[in-house]
């Protein structure tokens, strides 16, 4: 008896895009700090490619004048984001709890957060876009989540209602 045997191949398409990706030739110019300096705190937060080569953003954390945040921010031309579900965040914190941000337009003045717990140790942060909520100034509002279709900046943010040092590595930021 003849056995017939068939082989299926499967493709599988992995689609991503990188956002970012930090190393020594990374071209940091449109990450900005903002901190609550704005508002009068005195919060100081500092941006820089570490001696490893990932993204460090690291400082301290002042509740004085009414102070409590810091964030590090990337604008960039519009991304249509329409074919992804997620961010992958590759990261290494200090334990500290960090808000990840994304605005659709430059000009929203709102932001659709998530909060991330870290380890200490490296770990990859997966992010559904329809998990981010939309806030203004720590106030949640009410309107959908995060959509997904476009994007124009992206955000690191620390404010835990308490005076503290952090750092946060990163290494990617990708589209997935």
């Amino acid at each position: 008896m003849k056995y017939l045997t068939f082989q299926f191949l499967v493709l599988i398409t992995i689609q991503q895009m990188t956002l970012f990706d930090f190393n020594f030739e990374s071209n940091i110019r449109n990450w900005k700090i903002v901190d609550d300096v704005v508002m009068g705190g005195r919060s100081n937060g500092n941006f820089k490619i570490n001696d490893t080569g990932y993204g460090e953003f690291s400082g301290d954390v002042s509740l004085k004048n009414n102070g409590g945040f810091s964030s590090v921010r990337y604008n960039f031309n519009t991304v249509s984001s329409s074919n992804f579900k997620s961010f992958q965040l590759r990261i290494k914190g200090d334990g500290n709890p960090f808000q990840f941000r994304v605005k659709s337009s430059n000009r929203q003045r709102f932001s659709y957060i998530y909060t991330f717990n870290t380890s200490g140790d490296w770990e990859t942060i997966s992010i559904p876009f329809n998990k981010m909520e939309p806030a203004f100034r720590g106030y949640k509002l009410d309107q959908p989540n995060f959509d997904g279709l476009q994007m124009e900046e992206i955000a690191f943010l620390i404010g835990n209602k308490k005076e503290q040092s952090f750092k946060l590595f990163i290494d990617s930021i990708i589209l997935e």
